[in-house]
C-alpha cells in the first residue's frame, strides 16, 4: 500500500512538472530575413546571415535541447527562412561581399515574421600616413 501512494505521488509530481514546462514555453515563431541593397534595392544572393535567439523565454522539451542559433545564406531572391526559433530578442547578422557587416537584435512577439536588412556599400577609407 505504501509503494502504491508513493507511486502515485511520483506520477503526480511529474504530470505537475510537465504542466509547468507547458504553461511557461514561448511560442517559436518562423522567420524570414530578406536582404537587399540599399541604394538600389536589388536583392543580395550568397550573403551570410546569422540568427542567435538572444533572451526569452526558450521552449524546454524535457531535456532536449530547442536549436536557437541558425547560420546560412540568402537565395538568388536575397531571401533566407529560418525554421522555428523561439521568440524573444534575436540578434541578426548579415555578412556579404562588398557590402558593410550589418547587426541589430530585434524583439520578435509574432508567430511569422519577415525582416528587411538594408546593406550599404562600404565607407571610404582614409590613411593617416
Amino acid at each position: 500500500m505504501k509503494t502504491m501512494r508513493a507511486l502515485l505521488l511520483v506520477l503526480t509530481c511529474l504530470a505537475a512538472l510537465l504542466a509547468a514546462l507547458t504553461l511557461t514555453a514561448a511560442d517559436p515563431t518562423k522567420l524570414t530575413v530578406h536582404v537587399v541593397s540599399a541604394i538600389s534595392g536589388k536583392p543580395i544572393d550568397r550573403a551570410s546571415v546569422i540568427v542567435r535567439f538572444v533572451e526569452g523565454r526558450s521552449k524546454a522539451k524535457l531535456g532536449l535541447k530547442t536549436r536557437t542559433e541558425w547560420e546560412t545564406k540568402t537565395n538568388q531572391e536575397g531571401t533566407v527562412s529560418i525554421p522555428a526559433i523561439p521568440q524573444g530578442k534575436i540578434l541578426i547578422q548579415v555578412i556579404a561581399k562588398n557590402y558593410q557587416t550589418f547587426g541589430q537584435t530585434f524583439d520578435i512577439q509574432e508567430e511569422e515574421k519577415t525582416v528587411e536588412i538594408k546593406l550599404n556599400p562600404p565607407q571610404q577609407q582614409y590613411s593617416a600616413h
